[in-house]
């Protein structure tokens, strides 16, 4: 019964919350009363932050690095990282809570704990942002992601609700007939996988389908939405949370009716996004870093609902590049990279752009790309580094750019350590 009543609490808050209508003003009024319950009800609850704060900004902002270095602090169950790693391998259950890990395909795993009300809530708030207009009829879930967790059990239970998971890892040719004959209306997968599905022509017919857990580049958006015949809708989420999800106009709002978002400039009209998570109350996520770098929209969403827009998902602070040049440190987002090579010639279709050494970038293109495009391609990324007067060689490769189930695709990679980027400052 309880678990019942949370998901229903949560489906009508973040419904209520992203109405048209609702001005920011009194969005805004709603959200600090939030925030000012929480950091006295719950925050001081945990050993990080006994002390105390009666304002959000008194807290200093942490990041992964810092949680994940004294885990039990962050925790009211005073979970270790240890204890967390070791359940995971095992029921992901100790005591009462949920634990679970982020897949680590890029590379820095995180882990979270939380309690049976808080997955309820989280099952509450995804089926409003993402079964608006499916909602009362029943629905067969489809979810392809590397890594399994107790946060979809509480999905399982519901009458009008299907769900199945895949395993991204083990392949789509070891489970292509299962999902196939699951015949899924909601399909949930990372881009890479949803644009193999299209090209391989899966015989599927879902009514709405999500892109998640990876960066969404154009090239992709475009292979399947040609195929599907609908729009390629996003859902923004990490080891941190629900972040963002879209509307039915197609903007992509952040989850604001459970979170607070402060933003750090990062450069090129980016920000690097500060959440405080205040309706989780087992870890505690106050002035939490993210490795994101966002792009704001300036306009509201045609929608009419009060939550922020972000009109693009960027891609890591990890995979900016870091360069020498005749000025100084030559610093070039991977929105930037990615865009010089996707207008310099509309056959490219894939790419990888990855930075090696602080001197030295490679640029992998297709096998069957004709050689005027690989060179404009080369020409355009020779031309950005010109222009930020960065000291750089560029090494071209073709390769077979394989669909790899086992690591997130990340386009534009940053190879070096934090020492060779500190370097490179």
């Amino acid at each position: 019964m309880r678990a019942a009543l949370e998901t229903a609490s949560a489906f009508v808050t973040a419904t209520r919350m992203a109405r048209p209508g609702l001005s920011r003003a009194a969005f805004d009024h709603w959200q600090h009363r939030m925030l000012r319950r929480w950091l006295a009800r719950d925050v001081r609850g945990v050993r990080a932050y006994q002390g105390g704060a009666t304002e959000l900004q008194d807290l200093p902002i942490r990041d992964k690095a810092t949680l994940m270095a004294d885990f039990a602090a962050y925790n009211r169950a005073g979970i270790s990282a240890d204890q967390a790693w070791q359940a995971i391998g095992d029921t992901c259950r100790i005591g009462d809570f949920t634990v679970g890990a982020s897949t680590g395909t890029s590379g820095n795993r995180g882990v979270f704990v939380i309690s049976e009300p808080e997955r309820y809530r989280w099952l509450g708030t995804v089926l409003a942002k993402t079964m608006g207009g499916l909602w009362g009829r029943r629905q067969r879930v489809a979810i392809i992601l590397p890594q399994d967790t107790r946060l979809y059990d509480s999905a399982r239970s519901l009458p009008l609700m299907q769900l199945r998971f895949f395993d991204l890892r083990s392949g789509p040719e070891n489970w292509r007939t299962e999902l196939e004959a699951f015949d899924p209306s909601v399909l949930i997968a990372p881009p890479k996988l949803l644009r193999h599905v299209a090209q391989q022509q899966f015989r599927l017919r879902p009514q709405r389908i999500f892109s998640a857990a990876e960066t969404l580049d154009p090239m992709d958006r475009s292979v399947i939405e040609t195929c599907f015949g609908q729009a390629l809708e996003q859902i923004y989420m990490a080891t941190e949370g629900l972040l963002a999800v879209t509307c039915r106009q197609g903007g992509l709002h952040l989850a604001e009716e459970s979170m607070f978002f402060e933003f750090e400039p990062a450069g090129n009209g980016l920000v690097n996004p500060v959440i405080s998570s205040f309706r989780r109350q087992t870890q505690i996520l106050a002035r939490y870093r993210m490795n994101d770098l966002l792009r704001l929209a300036e306009r509201p969403c045609a929608c009419g609902s009060p939550l922020r827009l972000v009109e693009e998902v960027v891609g890591r602070v990890d995979d900016c590049f870091h360069l020498t040049g005749a000025a100084g440190p030559v610093f070039l987002t991977p929105d930037v990279l990615r865009n010089a090579i996707l207008d310099s010639d509309r056959r490219i279709t894939d790419f990888r752009l990855i930075q090696v050494a602080v001197d030295e970038i490679e640029l992998r293109l297709t096998t069957d790309l004709p050689d005027e495009a690989a060179q404009a391609a080369a020409t355009a990324v020779d031309q950005l580094l010109a222009c930020r007067q960065a000291t750089c060689r560029i090494t071209q490769k073709r390769a077979t750019l394989t669909f790899d189930p086992s690591r997130k695709l990340r386009r534009v990679e940053c190879r070096l350590g934090p020492d060779m980027r500190w370097a490179a400052r």
